[in-house]
């Protein structure tokens, strides 16, 4: 025992490296196979009920002060487990919807943090789980994160619908913690949750392109000159040299079967909107992807030296991106 003691911390940061080794497996497990996604219902509301009823257990008159202790920490155990097999698995669904150098990278990086730091023992035990502040924020991100996830890919809920119900649960899920942790209550309390939906709303508004569209995804882009039985007539690898004509582009979303989802093309040239289509209407479950075209109108006065094709969902958010370069 006495060599435990004098080496704890080592241990634990011994033990963060393998939870951030076994977070890599799980990630691996996410991009193969989205059966887990059921349970994780189950490892959320543990999260949940553990945060809301632990200070009350602690506080049990009988329990000594080292035993209240000993119980956090076995708590703060399991919800570390549970947040990194959550936060690990819906990684790589999410990475599969984001477009490099794009804004949604900016959630993929807030991820990949929250998931760093389930896996780190002494920030969680000393500092995340004992602000509450701190532990309602990230358990209402990680909430939001997994559920948006979920439900398009088990429910067949559209991406549109499933950022907002996500978004309700989340804020659902901070003011519970925050009315148990705070102590504000009637009308201090009401004024709180109602400056934290106007945030969540303005997030939602302002920030929804930044949130990668899981689990949508781009299986490709086709430029050509025609487009004949969906297939591209003539097809070209960069900006034509002059002259006038059609310029087409064939897209292909990757979505699951019985997921219904609205899509667009929007056209820049040398990064101004040239042409926004209207929105169309895919449905998942093709092994090749829903095709979607539509085309631009290349002629003379247009300059430029890319074009660029984003394919996104009716809310913004980028599905995926080609160009055409001189």
């Amino acid at each position: 025992m006495g060599f435990i003691k004098s080496h704890e911390d080592t241990l634990w940061w011994l033990h963060s490296l393998w939870a951030l080794l076994f977070g890599v497996f799980v990630m691996w497990l996410g991009s193969r196979d989205f059966t887990y996604l059921r349970i994780i219902i189950f490892h959320i509301a543990f999260i949940w009920l553990s945060s809301l009823f632990l200070p009350a257990i602690a506080k049990i008159p009988r329990f000594a002060p080292q035993w209240r202790e000993r119980l956090r920490l076995a708590v703060n155990y399991f919800n570390k487990n549970f947040y990194q097999q959550l936060i690990f698995f819906v990684m790589p669904i999410y990475y599969a919807s984001a477009t490099w150098w794009s804004r949604n990278m900016a959630f993929m990086a807030l991820l990949a943090v929250s998931a760093v730091l389930s896996t780190l023992d002494i920030v969680y035990d000393r500092y995340l789980s004992v602000r509450w502040p701190l532990t309602s924020l990230f358990f209402a991100f990680n909430l939001f994160a997994c559920i948006n996830v979920l439900l398009p890919l088990i429910w067949n809920i559209s991406n549109h619908r499933a950022v907002w119900i996500s978004g309700a649960l989340a804020l659902a899920a901070f003011c519970s913690l925050f009315y148990r942790y705070s102590g504000l209550r009637g009308r201090d309390f009401g004024l709180v949750a109602g400056a934290a939906a106007i945030v969540l709303l303005a997030v939602i508004f302002l920030f929804r392109p930044f949130l990668p569209p899981a689990p949508l995804s781009l299986a490709g882009v086709e430029f050509g000159r025609s487009i004949r039985a969906l297939k591209v007539v003539s097809p070209i690898a960069e900006l034509p040299a002059g002259g006038s004509g059609d310029i087409v582009a064939l897209s292909a979303i990757k979505a699951p079967l019985g997921l219904r989802e609205e899509v667009r093309h929007r056209w820049y040239l040398d990064g101004k909107l040239l042409y926004s289509s209207p929105v169309y209407s895919v449905t998942g479950g093709r092994q090749e992807g829903y095709r979607v075209w539509t085309r631009v109108t290349w002629r003379q006065g247009l300059e430029g030296s890319v074009l660029v094709l984003d394919v996104e969902t009716r809310s913004g958010q980028l599905i995926g991106r080609a160009t055409l370069k001189k």
